[in-house]
């Protein structure tokens, strides 16, 4: 039997690209409404019932779609949800108002709810604990290169063949990697392309409840926990600055900067560029920490989650600054503090809870988070023509220095874990 050497690489890999995809699949509205809106005599109030109903669908969808994923498993789950949200991008083509396109966008958030909990079961089932927090980085980087793929993509499809085609386009993208998924991916117990070797080394690096086949607990349960609030919180906290940062750059570099749309193209997706360093360079830190401050991986975490509150003092500094391109790499040092703080909460939501629980958490703490930047939506929307930009990132930081504040105070690893989680290395 020929093996695949670190085929869990590759398993990672199916999920960055459906995450490329998912995020390709919501950001195509945002570089589309200008034309769309025009074409479709929709005003900007209009618009915004349309961004607020897929964060509410997104929302309350998340737990939905993560106890789904931990009942059918990740591969029937992630692909069915996946088809489902090309399949409902695709569709949006059909819209002709706003009434029609918000109920696209949210049957969107609902079936695109499901991206990240699945991304963070792949990564529970096929990493070992020392690797998880790297794999989940290089998964959620799907989500900035989907943001800095979307412009170019989606005008390139106006310019060619309208606003409506660029929905289309996505969908089939989002079709074809079904297809891949479905023929590519299984789990470790089923994927005979695993060597020996490799299934043991993940093995031995996962929790002793892992290998086994727990009794799956219920909501309430899993609600009623510290552990699960220790994550709740911090992301009803820290998400808010994600979702500024994807719908208000370009505003504010447009507003307050005074920049043109060339140079809005040229400077807008650095941000993103910056996130995608931090999701990757974050999973890293954590096994760095562990090794040379001699802490325990759970503790690693946490202080990955420090570095990233830390780094959102950059865009605090907004308003007191003069020049757009400072700004500018002010912002940029908030995609990197978001992406590496959200990583490791993400690594942290995999530690504290078992893999028959970990995506229905995933979902119901990321309904915490989307509740948490819907409600900052609407008062950055009121609050933005009063006081200002400068003020509200102010507020952004704030939340993450609370949000990491809280995962050190009431976070708990479990008892029943590995000891190399618990314990510095020797």
């Amino acid at each position: 039997m020929k093996y695949v050497r670190g085929i869990r690489w590759w398993m990672v890999t199916l999920v960055t690209l459906g995450l490329i995809i998912n995020y390709l699949a919501r950001n195509t509205l945002s570089v589309a409404a200008p034309t769309m809106m025009s074409e479709l005599q929709m005003s900007t109030k209009e618009y915004s019932y349309i961004v607020v109903a897929w964060q509410i669908c997104y929302a309350l969808m998340q737990p939905v779609a993560g106890f789904v994923l931990d009942v059918v498993g990740t591969k029937i789950g992630f692909g069915a949800f996946a088809l489902a949200w090309s399949l409902v991008c695709a569709a949006a083509a059909l819209a002709t108002g706003w009434q029609s396109m918000a109920i696209f966008r949210g049957l969107l958030g609902m079936t695109e709810a499901a991206g990240i909990p699945g991304g963070v079961k792949a990564a529970t089932e096929w990493f070992p604990a020392k690797e998880r927090s790297v794999a989940i980085g290089w998964f959620n980087i799907g989500a900035s290169i989907g943001a800095l793929c979307a412009p170019p993509l989606v005008v390139w499809t106006i310019l060619h063949g309208g606003w409506k085609m660029s929905f289309v386009v996505v969908g089939i993208l989002g079709v074809a990697w079904f297809v891949l998924w479905s023929l590519f991916y299984k789990g470790p117990q089923e994927q005979k392309l695993l060597s020996p070797e490799e299934r043991a080394y993940i093995l031995d690096g996962k929790e002793p409840h892992e290998q086994e086949r727990p009794k799956r607990e219920s909501w309430t349960k899993i609600v009623g926990s510290m552990n699960f609030w220790s994550i709740a919180i911090p992301r009803f906290l820290s998400e808010p600055a994600w979702q500024t940062f994807n719908a208000w750059i370009p505003l504010y570099m447009a507003t307050e900067r005074h920049m043109n749309i060339k140079e809005i193209a040229m400077f807008a997706w650095l941000p993103f560029l910056a996130a995608d360093i931090g999701c990757v360079l974050g999973g890293y830190m954590s096994p760095w920490f562990h090794k040379h401050l001699k802490v325990s991986l759970f503790t690693s975490r946490k202080l990955v989650m420090l570095v990233g509150s830390l780094s959102m003092i950059g865009p605090a500094c907004v308003g007191f600054v003069d020049s757009p391109y400072v700004a500018i790499a002010l912002l940029s040092v908030g995609g990197f503090a978001h992406q590496t703080l959200s990583g490791a909460l993400y690594s942290i939501t995999s530690d504290v809870f078992s893999k028959n629980q970990v995506a229905t958490a995933t979902g119901l703490t990321g309904m915490s988070g989307y509740l948490g930047a819907t409600l900052f939506t609407l008062l950055f929307g009121v609050l933005v023509t009063q006081i200002g930009y400068g003020p509200l990132f102010m507020l952004l930081a704030a939340f993450d220095l609370v949000a990491v504040a809280v995962v050190f105070a009431i976070a708990r690893q479990r008892r029943d874990v590995m000891p190399e989680l618990q314990q510095a290395p020797a």
